[in-house]
């Protein structure tokens, strides 16, 4: 199947991808490097090639908040039934998972 010849040719303008081209196709992430490598094997930083964001003035007095409430209380989960008393005992997981039913290997 192949697309249509107007929507091949818009295909052939957009922008390659790795998954349209060969296998030494890398486009990397963009994030470019922040220093360099010595010929001791250690990274030295570039001072100049470090992204430096400046805050705005009068932030600290933003009336401007997240949307995110402080006023919903942390949730608390009881670990009691396990064996362990932990959030990550397995025996529990798998007696719950035998319990609902799960698949049977045999």
């Amino acid at each position: 199947m192949h697309p249509t010849p107007p929507l091949a040719r818009a295909i052939r303008r957009l922008a390659l991808t790795t998954k349209q081209a060969g296998k030494d196709y890398y486009k990397g992430t963009g994030t470019g490097s922040m220093g360099s490598h010595t010929k001791d094997g250690k990274y030295r930083l570039d001072y100049n090639k470090i992204r430096t964001y400046k805050v705005p003035e009068g932030l600290d007095q933003f009336t401007l908040t997240p949307f995110v409430t402080m006023k919903i209380e942390k949730r608390r989960d009881s670990f009691a039934e396990t064996a362990t008393n932990s959030a990550t005992d397995g025996e529990a997981y798998l007696a719950k998972w035998k319990e609902e039913g799960g698949p049977r290997w045999e």
